[in-house]
């Protein structure tokens, strides 16, 4: 490959540490699906015969099918894989094999074929995330009135509904679709053209084979061609985030499924066994799915070490991005897929959800919102009175609606037997009727608007 250059060939350390093909294998279909676009530009440019472009279009083509059906024979010496299908396509058609890499360099070919993939990934996890967010939305419409208790710091705040909680998670995940959208609208730029660094003296047609390729337009400087991963790096910065809201929701699946709290049990698909002790049904699939965001968030953070110090226009340092970016985003996949499917899966108990609601003074809010309306206190006054009464109840050992109408007026002597009309759960969900609260008929309309959204 390195022509008349060097007398000698690498050291086979150099060599195990300069290949790549153990890994970029991976970008096989796009660097032929590249390569046909570039060889069909040459033809129609008038850089490269009809007939040349022809046998290497055929050629691309055979060795696709190679690929494909598991037979190419994959080289260490030949580096990546663009020397290896080159390597093959000279054995195939021979000569005009060489024209292929006239007016381009593997910088831009790797820019090219790295985009491509990053594209196509963004368009599967896409899928992945409509289809997480039905299943969520099918839990949500089970349940949009079934109250449970909200939670800040882990500790009882004020009642909610299943289907409102079910939403917020549809709501996260509806976010991390627009920013894969968002990342995918800005790397939707071809590099093919740029060549090295600076372009090339070859009358090509960039806009041609952008086209050819399903991009936007040609990027528009070649330094900047070769030298960018800012897409990768986007791509790996929603992932993490998706990764973060995914592993929030396994936290939620693994206390809720325990024998303490009892709101849903999983289903034995997504459970497993302890070697040991009979009765166990461990939660591996949210586990594992919550231990994701450290491979993901670290890859992100790999690469962002790997570039900050880069010159322009390109480093050998650069190999060390596809690693990262294909090993986060088979993690994310497969997250996703696994958190649809416990939530497909997932069995709620009603009754164990209702009852927590009740519990922890959950509804104090409530009564010191009705202090304020009816006896028109100051909202810092209604709390404070609020506030005793909790202590009160605590100290009796009930919750709020078990404490007796004198009992509440020692603290306050113009509460009426009215303030009971608040203090159920369902009542304290029902009055949040403010737009995105918990109120079922709030829910009801989240839930309509996200299924016209998602078609």
């Amino acid at each position: 490959m390195w022509g008349g250059r060097f007398a000698a060939g690498p050291d086979a350390i150099m060599e195990a540490i300069n290949a790549s093909i153990g890994f970029d294998r991976r970008l096989a279909p796009q660097d032929i699906a590249g390569s046909r676009a570039h060889a069909a530009m040459l033809a129609a440019t008038g850089i490269i015969s009809d007939s040349d472009a022809e046998a290497i279009r055929e050629g691309l083509l055979t060795i696709l099918s190679e690929i494909e059906a598991g037979t190419f024979p994959f080289s260490t010496a030949l580096e990546d894989i663009h020397m290896n299908v080159e390597a093959r396509l000279k054995e195939l058609i021979g000569e005009p094999a060489g024209r292929l890499h006239t007016a381009r360099s593997r910088n831009d070919q790797v820019a090219t074929d790295f985009r491509l993939w990053v594209r196509e990934q963004i368009d599967a996890l896409d899928e992945a995330l409509v289809a997480l967010m039905r299943a969520l939305l099918a839990q949500a419409e089970a349940g949009p009135d079934w109250v449970m208790p909200g939670f800040t710091h882990l500790q009882v705040a004020q009642p909610v509904t299943w289907g409102h909680h079910m939403m917020a998670y549809v709501e996260m995940f509806g976010r991390d679709r627009g920013r894969f959208a968002d990342a995918r609208a800005r790397m939707n730029e071809c590099p093919l053209g740029a060549a090295a660094l600076a372009g090339t003296s070859f009358p090509i047609d960039r806009e041609m084979t952008a086209k050819a390729l399903g991009f936007d337009r040609p990027m528009a400087n070649s330094l900047d061609a070769v030298s960018d991963r800012d897409f990768a790096l986007e791509f790996l910065s929603a992932a993490s985030i998706c990764a973060m809201h995914l592993s929030r929701l396994a936290e939620e699946l693994v206390i809720w499924s325990t024998a303490q709290f009892r709101f849903v049990t999983l289903s034995d698909r997504f459970s497993t066994g302890s070697s040991i002790m009979p009765q166990k049904r461990n939660p591996d699939a949210a586990e594992l799915i919550r231990a994701k965001i450290g491979r993901i968030l670290g890859a992100t953070v790999s690469l962002f070490v790997v570039m900050k110090g880069l010159p322009l226009a390109y480093s050998k340092d650069m190999q060390e991005d596809k690693e990262q970016v294909f090993d986060a985003a088979d993690s994310l996949m497969l997250s996703l897929a696994a958190m649809e499917g416990m939530i497909r899966d997932l069995t709620v108990n009603r009754e164990a959800l209702e009852a927590a609601a009740s519990a922890g003074f959950s509804t104090a809010t409530d009564l010191a919102d009705w202090l304020v309306r009816r006896l028109g206190l100051p909202f810092r006054e209604a709390h404070h009175v609020t506030g005793a009464l909790v202590a009160k109840a605590e100290a009796k050992g009930c919750d709020l609606p078990e404490l007796t109408l004198e009992e509440m007026r020692e603290v306050h002597p113009g509460i009426t037997e009215e303030v009971y009309d608040v203090l159920g759960v369902h009542n304290s969900v029902a009055s949040r009727t403010s737009y995105g609260g918990t109120a079922p008929e709030q829910v009801r309309a989240q839930i309509a608007r996200w299924k016209e959204i998602l078609g």
